[in-house]
């Protein structure tokens, strides 16, 4: 955050495949400074000028994971779920004192299944230990509704899962800058339902055809 952008710098990690570019437009069209954060330097300075130049702008940058870390106020990981472990290994200090989105969710598109707890967002607070406040959000979001019409709010909701709701607040705003709703779903051992419910979307996509289909919470009145 500076004085002439007071929103958080978001780098998200693991940035170059499928939901990171997207959700990195659509916060970057907002406002939000941006880095595409990646194990390999080329792939992630290759990522961000390719979305610079969707957006016609010039401000998303592009570094190695750990350097994207320390540089970002707010982290975003973005990874496959068998990428989880291997990216989150040796960023423990450059996360120190930060909060860390992980978007994972532990399905195989091929054979989609609800994954054995704990949650991966719990794995990753355990490894990363208390000076890291991981938070789960994401798991849900379709990559392919990301990319398409970007000047139009999402029309899907976000569970939000963390140890201290106070963390959920904050990634709750992320999530209501894309136009979508935000809803504290528990700790981060709730998680791993959030991630089963991935399983289910990816063989309701099979079965009707689609590429987007999401989750709507109803009943709740948040005023």
């Amino acid at each position: 955050m500076t004085a002439e952008n007071p929103l958080p710098t978001i780098a998200i990690l693991g940035g170059t495949g499928k939901e990171g570019p997207g959700l990195a437009l659509r916060w970057a069209k907002f406002g939000y400074p941006i880095i595409i954060g990646s194990r390999q330097l080329e792939k992630a300075q290759a990522t961000a000028d390719k979305l610079n130049n969707e957006l016609g702008i010039d401000s998303i940058r592009g570094f190695e994971n750990r350097t994207a870390a320390r540089n970002a106020d707010l982290c975003v990981l973005t990874v496959v779920h068998s990428a989880h472990e291997q990216a989150i290994d040796g960023l423990k200090e450059d996360l120190s004192g930060k909060i860390l989105v992980d978007a994972t969710a532990r399905v195989d598109f091929r054979d989609p299944r609800p994954p054995a707890p704990p949650s991966a967002a719990r794995l990753a607070q355990n490894k990363l230990g208390d000076q890291v406040r991981v938070v789960a959000a994401f798991q849900n979001v379709p990559a392919a509704a990301l990319r398409k019409n970007l000047d139009q709010p999402l029309d899907e909701d976000v569970l939000i899962c963390a140890d201290d709701p106070a963390d959920a607040v904050e990634v709750s705003k992320l999530a209501e800058s894309l136009g979508m709703n935000a809803y504290y779903a528990g700790n981060l051992d709730n998680a791993v339902v959030v991630e089963g419910l991935t399983s289910i979307l990816i063989s309701m996509n099979k079965h009707y055809g689609s590429r987007s289909a999401t989750i709507q919470v109803t009943g709740i009145n948040k005023d």
